[in-house]
């Protein structure tokens, strides 16, 4: 490289560099909320006239009434009048299928909205209950029962149906548990209904991997939606407003 061409290409590559550089500096950073509401739920004639069929044949389907409720129940941790419902629903199912479960579980990730108070829809159910799970009846000795609610307890608790009695400090450690009024036999075998994604092993429930005597039901009927529709519409047949309170099944010390 002679000398010329080596001072154009430092001459170059100098003013290649400068020209990176920004000559900007940022002042100041400012932000607001955009609120999302019924001034934006508006559509021109042409998108109501499109969506208008598809919107007949939803209705169609998630606009029947199956049963009713006293008042709006919700899901929370580390028990709440939905879980408990939802739990009690999975024991109640276990005589369409031969199963005299000890006890229910239901997660509560599993729970992803609330009944409102009044007449609940098809489509309140797939609200609540929108995933694919199936019922599952299985078996854990009082050992793996204790382990199970000590996994439980240290996610903050999950359903659980009526009869169990769970008490965790405020460091989620488990310290007592009764089922049925009585304390966990360590020796006992002991009968569960819950879903099939909870008796994998997740959400955290890792006891359930040692499980036995497993039963999972085929056809439409296990699947847990229609679980609870078929409860709705058996107590609506019985002039039966649907409720469900916090009892003390999964308590939280302070």
């Amino acid at each position: 490289m002679n000398k010329q061409l080596s001072i154009t290409f430092v001459a170059a590559a100098t003013m290649l560099s400068a020209s990176c550089v920004s000559h900007y500096e940022m002042q100041n950073v400012d932000r607001s909320r955009i609120l999302i509401d019924s001034r934006y739920d508006k559509a021109d004639a042409k998108s109501e006239a499109f969506i208008a069929p598809f919107r007949a044949q939803v209705d169609s389907v998630m606009g029947p009434v199956v049963g009713k409720t006293a008042k709006a129940l919700e899901s929370y941790q580390p028990e709440s009048p939905l879980s408990n419902l939802l739990s009690d629903i999975l024991l109640w199912s276990g005589k369409d299928f031969g199963e005299k479960p000890d006890f229910a579980v239901y997660n509560v990730g599993g729970i992803r909205a609330a009944f409102p108070k009044g007449n609940i829809t098809y489509g309140d159910v797939l609200d609540v209950a929108p995933f694919e799970n199936k019922l599952c009846f299985c078996s854990l000795t009082g050992e793996k029962v204790t382990e199970l609610f000590q996994q439980m307890a240290g996610w903050g608790g999950q359903g659980v149906s009526q009869g169990v009695a769970a008490v965790m400090d405020k460091d989620l450690h488990l310290l007592s548990l009764k089922i049925n009024g009585e304390e966990v036999d360590p020796k006992r075998v002991y009968r569960i209904a819950t879903l099939d994604y909870v008796a994998e092993g997740n959400d955290r429930m890792v006891a359930f991997k040692s499980k036995t005597d497993v039963k999972n039901p085929d056809g439409k009927k296990n699947n847990v939606r229609d679980l609870i529709i078929r409860y709705f519409k058996e107590a609506s047949a019985k002039g039966i407003v649907i409720d469900a309170n916090v009892e003390g099944r999964f308590v939280r010390n302070k």
